[in-house]
């Protein structure tokens, strides 16, 4: 038994030892940053302020691109258990059914400078059965899985914005 807590000691021993080797002192990136204007260091150069210009530009950069609004929206459905699609020409403030759902579209957008490359629905979705909103926002459709229909049966998505 002693022999066994003997080398188990040992084993941990080894696998400990290059944590146990490395400096006290934390490398360069790790250190806490210190405002220059609370140290004592009189050499500590305090960074500089951007203009309000250059924050207007970073405003306006992270914004992305510019928008138009277009005058409706293609939806897709699929019934998960069928297997079927279905498509939805929606006009602005338009509703269809599909199964138990109501789809509803208040506005959709696409980017200005190139129409066919994506496209941004406002949409709601109730379950009239339930009574109840299932879905509420903006849905993009490039990217359906960033904000999409949480329903065990049917998966709705956004295809394209009619043009104005």
């Amino acid at each position: 038994m002693t022999q066994l807590l003997t080398r188990a000691c040992l084993c941990l021993l080894l696998v400990a030892s290059p944590v146990l080797a490395q400096e006290d002192e934390p490398a360069e990136d790790q250190q806490l940053m210190i405002d220059p204007a609370f140290s004592d260091d009189p050499d500590a150069i305090v960074p500089v302020e951007p203009s309000a210009a250059e924050r207007q530009r970073a405003a306006e950069a992270a914004r992305g691109p510019e928008t138009e609004r277009g005058n409706g929206a293609l939806l897709r459905g699929l019934d998960k258990i069928t297997g079927r699609t279905q498509d939805f020409p929606l006009a602005l403030g338009e509703s269809a059914e599909f199964g138990r759902l109501q789809l509803s579209l208040a506005e959709c957008r696409y980017p200005a400078a190139d129409p066919t490359s994506d496209a941004y629905a406002e949409l709601t979705i109730t379950d009239q059965q339930a009574n109840t909103r299932l879905f509420s926002g903006w849905m993009i459709a490039s990217s359906p899985a960033i904000s999409a229909l949480d329903d065990p049966r049917y998966d709705v998505w956004v295809i394209s914005c009619n043009r104005a």
